[in-house]
């Protein structure tokens, strides 16, 4: 079940309290639900209680009281629990997350996307100028996986400058944007995000693409040469990094002799990802900081700490299954659960729709670096380790890997940005 599926669910318990008369108030036209807060339990919480309590004229514990009633045994609601003034806490049946990941694999990189045409003609407008002619054309792919017809052109009638359509890849523009033929009227929006302070086309395809794309409209882009630096720091590279370590997760279980299979996932222990100290990713190999010459495939670690093999704290390397993962000093072991994955996942069809409604591509940007991070610690639990055999939870593991690759793979592409296999 996704959020939006389980706020129609909440909404429909409203509806039928309602009905009964038991609740006065006016429906309303949407529930949000979101991952509980500090104190609550479970999948998801909502706060409609509290806001019909007032015009309801009930406590708020009393509306919740009733709502929760409604939702129990609804399908795919295992339980719910009032906590704190009045929030209503929903723990998902156990198969909800297993047919979350299958959908994610069957749809695979198209997942979130709108089947069918919804019979909206959009007509995208912008300035001359890279940053606009940028955000336009990701715009478009965004309101077209949503099923939207689209039309985009420059101020004047210009075209692109050549070096946008051939480093950037951003599209002419016109007729072959695929507007239906018959369509009888259309929306216009003008693209006008701030301008780019310089041209940032030195940066490559994808990493001018990420900076121009990542920040909110109204702020500023920072074009500079971080955006191509393979560490931490940088978000763009988590968020390629955690897509390339996912297929050579997915290679290393096909030589170990199995397959993704949607199942149920029992949290895994692993090292918490240590704090930034002074590693740097280069092309797979982990380099001391300050030191660009070392041949890539070697590692000396910063004075006093030990030697550690993976190329990224937590994660074991693409050639060697079952490797012991990088333990920080004094790290401690924990169980990192699939939960804020799953989350994310079910979350990523609205987070597409939103952010093509409000044509923010920032949205989606944001949204998968915070798929790279939750799934990265995951992964070192994937794979067996030692003369351990696969079982049933490494495959549930395997596929909740790549289903979350699935989603990166597919959000990068609307961005226009190269998902690579190998990093």
């Amino acid at each position: 079940m996704t959020p939006v599926e389980l706020s129609r669910t909440v909404l429909g318990a409203v509806r039928r309290a309602v009905d009964d008369g038991v609740l006065d108030v006016a429906v309303p036209e949407r529930v949000k639900v979101t991952p509980p807060g500090p104190g609550g339990c479970g999948d998801y919480a909502t706060n409609v209680a509290l806001q019909l309590s007032r015009p309801a004229g009930q406590p708020p514990l009393q509306v919740a009281e009733i709502l929760r009633t409604r939702l129990v045994g609804r399908d795919g609601v295992r339980d719910v629990v009032v906590t704190g003034p009045g929030f209503l806490n929903i723990t998902l049946g156990g198969a909800a997350g297993v047919d979350l990941v299958a959908e994610i694999l069957r749809r695979g990189p198209r997942y979130g996307f709108v089947d069918r045409p919804s019979g909206e003609v959009v007509e995208l407008h912008a300035p001359c100028e890279v940053r606009a002619v940028v955000v336009m054309d990701v715009v478009a792919r965004l309101l077209r996986s949503q099923g939207v017809d689209v039309r985009t052109s420059c101020a004047g009638g210009a075209a692109p400058v050549g070096e946008w359509v051939t480093v950037l890849g951003v599209r002419s523009g016109g007729e072959e944007e695929g507007v239906s033929s018959g369509a009888a009227s259309s929306v216009a929006h003008v693209i006008q995000p701030v301008p780019a302070p310089a041209s940032p086309l030195h940066l490559g395809r994808d990493a001018a693409r990420w900076a121009l794309l990542h920040p909110a409209a109204h702020d500023r882009p920072r074009i500079s040469d971080d955006h191509l630096v393979q560490r931490e720091g940088n978000p763009l590279f988590r968020v390629r990094y955690a897509h390339a370590r996912i297929r050579a997760v997915s290679r290393n279980a096909d030589d170990l002799g199995f397959c993704a299979e949607p199942g149920s996932i029992e949290p895994a222990p692993v090292e918490p990802a240590p704090v930034e100290s002074g590693y740097s990713v280069q092309s797979g190999a982990v380099e001391p900081d300050g030191d660009p010459t070392r041949p890539q495939g070697t590692l000396t670690p910063p004075t006093g700490t030990p030697p550690g093999p993976p190329t990224h704290p937590g994660v074991p390397t693409p050639d060697a299954p079952g490797s012991q993962p990088y333990r920080e000093p004094g790290s401690t072991d924990r169980a990192a659960t699939p939960q804020p994955v799953l989350h994310l996942l079910a979350d990523h069809p609205r987070v597409l729709a939103q952010a093509a409604a409000h044509r923010a591509p920032d949205r989606l940007a944001r949204h998968l670096v915070s798929v790279a991070d939750a799934v990265l610690p995951l992964l070192p639990a994937v794979l067996p380790r030692g003369a351990e055999k696969p079982s049933a939870t490494h495959r549930a593991r395997l596929a909740l890997a790549e289903a979350a690759g699935a989603v990166l793979a597919g959000g990068l592409s609307l961005l226009g940005i190269d998902a690579p296999e190998h990093l």
